[in-house]
């Protein structure tokens, strides 16, 4: 990451970043993947068992790393985005922003002075070493809100979702779309035809696009449809490409 540029600042810019998905509780694998060169570490308290003290010792180490900590939380509630934000998280990816009302909840709850609670002795606060009106100017003005549209109905009144103010990103989440949509394969056509229109929705309002593939030849099409935050794979896949590699090329010699 650049001297003195942000997550936030990076990600409005519109270059590519790529992160992964942590689905492993563990500062050691934080600390391992800070050594990766990555852009972010997606912390999927959603799909994986993360409960709040697992999710401030990820946030510790990938800080420690200097790695900016994504937070998927489990749910669109105010109490998961508030535990990740206090914990010291860069961001926030909710999942199941189906409708501009959720995604204007989402921003609410992510934003001091709109319905995000306070805390001055949280790690986010400097345990209390900032005063409130630091805090909460450098909060808001650090933390990204990443909205994911994984559903059917995400797909309807899209505009409406795309105008909402403070929402730094739009994150396709196609394996959700796949099956919201009566599918079982996500490179059905009518699954790859929704994420273009949601690209190009975006595109045509000025805001940014994410999404996960997990078919990295795919990524200069998305790029090319304004798509720049792609998180890639997991600490679970890695570890699992990464044994079956070994266990290949050793076995080739038996």
């Amino acid at each position: 990451m650049g001297v003195g540029t942000s997550f936030k600042e990076r990600l409005a810019s519109g270059e590519p970043l790529i992160g992964t998905f942590l689905k492993t509780p563990s500062a050691m694998v934080c600390e391992a993947l800070g050594r990766a060169d990555l852009d972010a570490v997606c912390i999927d308290a959603e799909h994986a068992p993360f409960d709040r003290r697992d999710i401030d010792v990820s946030v510790h180490a990938l800080t420690h790393a200097g790695t900016p900590a994504i937070v998927r939380v489990p749910a669109l509630r105010s109490e998961y985005i508030l535990n990740a934000l206090d914990c010291g998280a860069d961001a926030i990816l909710a999942p199941h922003v189906a409708s501009a009302q959720d995604a204007q909840f989402l921003v609410a709850q992510s934003t001091y002075g709109k319905g995000r609670g306070f805390a001055g002795s949280s790690r986010a606060a400097g345990y209390m070493a900032r005063g409130m009106a630091e805090h909460i100017a450098t909060s808001n003005a650090r933390v990204s809100v990443i909205a994911q549209l994984e559903d059917k109905a995400a797909l309807d009144n899209l505009a409406a979702k795309l105008a909402v103010e403070g929402i730094d990103c739009f994150f396709i989440g196609r394996a959700d779309l796949t099956v919201s949509l009566g599918y079982d394969n996500p490179n059905e056509p009518a699954v790859i035809e929704a994420g273009e229109h949601v690209c190009r929705a975006a595109q045509a309002a000025g805001r940014r696009i994410g999404m996960f593939t997990a078919n990295v030849d795919e990524l200069p099409k998305w790029r090319a449809l304004g798509a720049s935050l792609f998180l890639l794979g997991s600490d679970h896949s890695m570890m699992l490409e990464g044994a079956k590699s070994l266990t290949s090329r050793v076995r080739a010699h038996f």
